[in-house]
């Protein structure tokens, strides 16, 4: 008599009975997944969600970009399958404790069954893949688009699970761990789907936060251009007392000479006129604006007067940034600059719109690099200067 043996070289009828003992359990006791096929990556060639193949890939193990190793178009099957299958429900917590606001267990670990997968799929489930669980849908909640986001999950990794295999030694299970699906760039095909509401409207419409973000974010934005609308410090309403060299105060009827003291401030009055400050006491980060102290008048323009006055302020605006100068009675001396600018982030074409109109723009980084919006010419085609290096370095096989 042979000895008895649940574990074969071969997947026997032992096997097979269990196997089928288990999918009769999901059939029975499991729920509805819609699955959306990750076919690959979009071909980098075309740039359109077309099932061809890129150029350095084998299908779905292909990468777009091979210089940043990512795949940030991916192309989905047009067809939605659907299976069974299980997962341990979780009460979903927020967390508090911590700044800002932190959704805890909101992964899930979902389970298959591996032979039914396989001849639904055509291949076993694997990370990329999309899954709609139809069971969450709250048709009671008040604002569904906080519902639907919950229902899309993204497969994140598939392992076979300790408690997928019998006593024959042969795995019966897969597990999917997956994690809520977010507007980004990934998923285009599935969110740009019809949402069914018969409205036009998309999925991204129902699911996304993004324009909800935006607005958050143009609100803060405008709230803080309202505090703070320019940078540096304000010290426009400190007064300056005009002085000479020696400390005494500088005033219009005393004498222009060092050696003349019969004037200070212990016998001054209302009577008397002082001149324009001659230096600018307030000297600190960004603190110039090219606005004369004490309110004193000013002209501006591309060049100086003819006849100027002692103690004149001109503004030149063909300086960048514009320089207030002080005419001390031979030269026209530099008083200040105006170095505060607007602190929004617009560009020279933005400026021109309400209500932004007559802002001056800053130069920076931010705003002449990366809000880039000229264009060049080059070998008669007009092309944007400013480009993604993933466009400008395109991978090309090695023949």
């Amino acid at each position: 008599m042979p000895r008895l043996s649940l574990y074969k070289p071969g997947k026997g009828a032992d096997f097979k009975f269990l196997d089928r003992t288990i999918n009769e359990q999901f059939q029975v006791g499991g729920t509805d997944v819609l699955i959306h096929k990750y076919l690959g990556p979009v071909n980098p060639e075309d740039g359109t969600a077309s099932p061809a193949l890129p150029v350095n890939s084998n299908g779905a193990f292909g990468i777009q970009d091979v210089l940043l190793m990512e795949n940030r178009d991916r192309h989905y099957d047009p067809d939605v399958y659907t299976t069974r299958g299980i997962y341990d429900m979780q009460d979903i917590d927020f967390n508090l404790s911590q700044f800002g606001m932190f959704l805890q267990n909101d992964t899930i670990n979902l389970m298959f069954h591996l032979k039914t997968n396989v001849e639904t799929l055509g291949r076993k489930i694997m990370s990329g893949d999309v899954i709609e669980l139809p069971h969450q849908k709250d048709e009671y909640a008040f604002d569904d688009a906080l519902v639907a986001l919950k229902r899309f999950y993204v497969v994140q990794d598939v392992r076979r699970p300790a408690k997928g295999y019998s006593a024959t030694w042969y795995p019966h299970l897969v597990l999917a761990k997956c994690v809520p699906l977010v507007d980004s760039q990934e998923f285009k095909e599935i969110l740009d789907a019809d949402s069914g509401a018969s409205d036009g409207s998309s999925l991204r419409d129902l699911m996304s936060t993004y324009k909800a973000n935006i607005e958050i974010n143009n609100q803060i934005v405008a709230q803080a251009e309202a505090d703070a609308p320019r940078s540096g410090y304000d010290v426009k309403g400190y007064y300056i007392i005009p002085t000479k060299e020696s400390g005494l105060v500088d005033v219009a009827d005393a004498s222009d000479t060092e050696d003349d003291a019969s004037i200070d401030k212990a016998v001054l009055d209302a009577s008397m006129v002082l001149r324009s400050p001659s230096r600018n006491l307030y000297v600190g980060y960004l603190t110039g604006e090219g606005i004369p102290p004490n309110g004193a008048p000013f002209s501006h323009g591309l060049e100086f007067t003819q006849r100027p006055v002692r103690g004149e302020f001109y503004l030149r605006t063909d300086y960048m940034p514009n320089r207030l100068f002080r005419y001390n009675g031979n030269n026209w001396i530099r008083f200040d600059d105006n170095v505060r600018m607007t602190l929004n982030n617009l560009g020279f074409d933005d400026v021109n719109t309400a209500p932004y109109i007559g802002k001056q723009v800053r130069e920076t980084q931010k705003t002449g690099f990366i809000n880039n919006n000229t264009t060049s010419t080059i070998n008669g085609k007009v092309v944007p200067q400013r480009q993604a290096l993933s466009k400008a370095l395109k991978p090309k096989a090695d023949n």
